[in-house]
């Protein structure tokens, strides 16, 4: 029941998503003016690295998935020895890589206020700093959930299906943060 209700809460996710992309190509076609102005402003390349980093975790995310549902709560052997790594140590590298990017965004958005792009100087600002800040909540929710699932590991005497199915939900919502990214990446970075 949790992963169907994870799934069902997602779509509404993706409608929210949804409405901002719509929000976002409204105001593109209303003043293209902005989009021309601002957009060269936007550091692709660095963008572009910060997306992998998302990415990445996202490899690293789904590596913890699969050593929680072998029941592998920490690792078997030396911290070197990445294949007997267990759930633990998949997910703080998921959760350092999230950080990363968090900080990533974080310095993005004081590059641009310092060119003057910001929430409230115009339309392109505003949708923004709308859609990449929500996406950035929603990557701090996701980091929360993975603090969480990793404090449960430490609590728990014996590790469950009931932990697992917590660590499998968690993946779902970081999948589904990774892939709005990718979306928000080719509207606002690529097709510029």
């Amino acid at each position: 029941m949790v992963a169907v209700g994870t799934m069902v809460w997602l779509a509404s996710e993706l409608m929210f998503f949804a409405a901002l992309f719509a929000m976002y190509f409204t105001l593109r076609a209303n003043v293209p003016e902005q989009w021309a102005a601002n957009s060269p402003l936007l550091d692709v390349r660095f963008a572009t690295i910060n997306t992998g980093i998302l990415v990445i975790s996202s490899v690293w995310c789904q590596l913890g998935v699969w050593k929680a549902e072998a029941g592998q709560v920490g690792r078997t052997g030396g911290l070197l020895e990445f294949k007997k790594w267990g759930m633990r140590e998949w997910y703080v590298l998921t959760y350092i890589f999230g950080s990363i990017f968090i900080a990533g965004q974080v310095y993005e958005y004081a590059h641009l206020v310092h060119e003057g792009v910001t929430l409230s100087s115009d339309s392109y600002g505003s949708i923004f700093y709308l859609a990449t800040g929500f996406h950035g909540i929603h990557v701090t929710g996701g980091l929360i959930a993975f603090l969480l699932i990793l404090g449960r590991t430490f609590t728990t005497r014996r590790y469950t299906h009931a932990q697992a199915t917590g660590a499998v939900v968690t993946s779902y919502y970081w999948h589904f943060v990774d892939v709005v990214w990718i979306a928000l990446f080719f509207t606002i970075y690529v097709l510029q």
